[in-house]
């Protein structure tokens, strides 16, 4: 009886439907040194202790997923009240990243896409105060040191490819805080161990044989992009 029992089990496990896959985003986090970590952390709530206290934070905020990414070393400020209800935590702020602790009005921001967050990392309303973070979002958490050049803080980049028969075409574009978007001049993409300067246009082109290859691009004062993997046939 136990055996048949078993095997009614495992015969329903079988058939079972797969369980759903955790929500999880894509996390860029770009050091002062130019190093930088990519991950897709899980989405869900979470909890951070900060001073004496552990407080829970809302998932689908970019601060969940920072703590879930095990990026290294926090350091938060509560500015509030937070606690057991997440709806508290939403004025947590992050004063250190591994190594790297604001200094002044010098330090860790974010952006969702293009644009900067607007509101903390942890509020519940969201990084723009229009709902959380869905998943697959891309966050990119970067060192801020304003500057009028910039009117704010350096530009981040983001690349998009184009690839054909031994070539790859990468378009550089730079963003401001508010996600307005301009060509990347003299931005160095990166594919593989080869290497090419975006021109006027922000577009660099490399003659590469067929194979799949991390892309990504870097200029001084900016912001680095997210890898992207390109095949070439």
């Amino acid at each position: 009886m136990r055996r048949a029992l078993a095997t009614s089990v495992i015969a329903l496990a079988a058939f079972a439907p797969p369980a759903a896959a955790v929500p999880r985003l894509h996390q860029l986090v770009v050091f002062r040194d130019g190093n930088a970590r990519v991950s897709q952390p899980s989405m869900a709530q979470t909890t951070v202790k900060v001073g004496h206290r552990r407080c829970s934070v809302a998932g689908a905020t970019p601060l969940a997923a920072l703590i879930r990414s095990g990026i290294g070393p926090l350091s938060l400020r509560d500015y509030g009240s937070c606690g057991k209800r997440a709806v508290n935590s939403s004025s947590l702020f992050v004063a250190a990243i591994g190594p790297d602790r604001n200094r002044g009005s010098d330090g860790w921001v974010y952006k969702t896409g293009n644009v900067l967050g607007t509101a903390g990392a942890a509020d519940p309303t969201g990084p723009l105060g229009r709902g959380r973070l869905h998943p697959g979002a891309r966050v990119t958490w970067f060192w801020c040191h304003v500057t009028a050049r910039d009117n704010g803080c350096p530009h981040t980049l983001a690349a998009t490819l184009t690839a054909g028969a031994g070539e790859l075409a990468v378009h550089v574009r730079q963003y401001d805080d508010r996600g307005k978007g301009a060509p990347a001049r003299g931005a160095t993409v990166h594919a593989g161990t080869a290497t090419a300067a975006t021109g006027s246009a922000g577009t660099a082109r490399l003659a590469l044989p067929a194979g799949c290859y991390r892309v990504w691009a870097e200029q001084p004062t900016r912001i680095r992009s997210f890898p992207t993997v390109a095949e070439v046939k």
